[in-house]
């Protein structure tokens, strides 16, 4: 469950592994998500949030 940003929904990107010779596999890549205690309307709430979304000040953390 801690796959996507719960403030932004930043979620889980996919692609394409490309070797030397050109040959593809499929691969996925997951946001950096962190469970943190956030302050939701006044109430304490564990939440995953990605760590843009803490660097930039969206969250306020308890």
């Amino acid at each position: 469950m801690g796959k996507f940003c719960e403030i932004c929904h930043k979620g889980v990107m996919s692609g394409n592994n490309v070797s030397h010779s050109n040959r593809k596999t499929r691969t996925s890549w997951a946001p950096n998500t962190q469970k943190v205690r956030v302050n939701v309307n006044g109430t304490p709430k564990a939440m995953y949030v990605c760590t843009r979304c803490l660097r930039s000040g969206k969250v306020e953390r308890i």
